[in-house]
């Protein structure tokens, strides 16, 4: 996710542009050569282990994936905690249109980014008084397009190696091609580069067994992202319909319980008992929450069917997003679903 997008533009104000501009000069301050690290006899054998792996990803994305060749993701930092940025998503109480931040160069996103856990909830407090639904989100992944050398953080690391070939496929992808204006072009984009990134590099590697596992959790995904849409669409009948303010107020407390039953039922049934998403489900869940949700993956499948259209070239796949970019929004959601050719 570019979250950094927002918290780097620092345009909405001189405490905003202060914070944001102190978190990201204090990470790009800490980096150390990947390099140097695993040529380093100090470093510790698991974090030069690490290393060792994320340099090999990084090449992979350059020359498999075509992905963007600089020096982006070749240093590393410890930020000894669990996020890089805290991302602030916002919607109306009976809408599942996400609030949007415009700011110079990037354009407009829905959500604000904070390297500041107390400068996000003064801000997530201050939308809750306006009476609109609020979700925060830790962020692990640091990305700037492209416009600094973003470092691999400790937060990315958290996983296995193809949690980190994930991530770092991911944000370079959004380096590779990113519209203004447009979240759910560009993560849609960036989520298909991330998840066919992995399947050609687990399948190089010949691990079948984390092929396996991986398709696998995809499979989930798409099953967790069905839940979702389900609800998302049932709420957007509450919302269109007629009633009170407070039998609307029910009916969608009821269709997220309902979410939630849905949930552990295939949970407990296809899933056969796996729990990855219960911290989602057991968190408070609001439309800015869903809307954050949907963002990412309503396109997925439209650039997946372009990929296969351009018989899996990755520079021909990224030459057709580009045209599309250059289209007016409506028109290039339009076009991309409906494409018949790569060209």
């Amino acid at each position: 996710m570019t979250s950094l997008i927002s918290a780097l533009s620092g345009c909405t104000g001189v405490g905003y542009y202060a914070q944001s501009l102190k978190g990201h000069v204090g990470i790009m301050s800490a980096r150390q050569d990947v390099e140097k690290l695993i040529g380093d006899a100090a470093t510790p054998e698991p974090v030069r282990a690490q290393m060792a792996a994320a340099r090999d990803i990084r090449q992979f994305a350059i020359e498999r994936l075509d992905l963007p060749d600089n020096a982006s993701y070749r240093s590393y930092v410890d930020i000894g905690r669990d996020y890089v940025t805290l991302a602030v998503f916002a919607a109306p109480e009976f809408s599942l249109v996400p609030r949007v931040w415009c700011f110079p160069v990037f354009g407009c996103v829905p959500y604000r980014g904070y390297f500041s856990k107390e400068s996000a909830i003064r801000t997530a407090r201050a939308l809750q008084a306006e009476g609109l639904d609020v979700h925060i989100s830790g962020i692990t992944a640091y990305s700037t397009l492209g416009w600094s050398s973003d470092p691999l953080l400790s937060t990315m690391f958290t996983q296995d190696e193809t949690h980190l070939a994930s991530l770092v496929f991911h944000e370079l992808a959004h380096q590779r091609v990113y519209v203004n204006d447009d979240t759910s072009f560009n993560e849609a984009f960036a989520v298909m580069v991330e998840t066919t990134g992995v399947k050609t590099w687990l399948l190089a590697a010949g691990d079948e067994a984390g092929l396996r596992r991986y398709e696998a959790g995809l499979r989930r995904s798409d099953d967790f992202v069905a839940l979702v849409a389900e609800t998302r669409d049932e709420l957007g009948r509450i919302y269109a319909g007629g009633g009170s303010v407070a039998e609307k107020r029910d009916a969608k407390s009821a269709a997220i319980d309902r979410l939630r039953q849905r949930h552990q039922q295939l949970r407990d049934g296809r899933w056969g008992g796996y729990a990855g998403y219960d911290a989602w489900m057991a968190a408070p869940i609001n439309n800015a929450k869903i809307a954050a949700t949907s963002v990412y993956n309503d396109l997925v499948p439209a650039f997946t069917r372009l990929y296969d259209l351009c018989a899996g070239d990755f520079p021909r796949f990224y030459a057709a997003v580009k045209r599309l970019g250059a289209m007016a929004k409506a028109q290039r959601v339009r076009a991309l679903e409906v494409a018949k050719t790569c060209e």
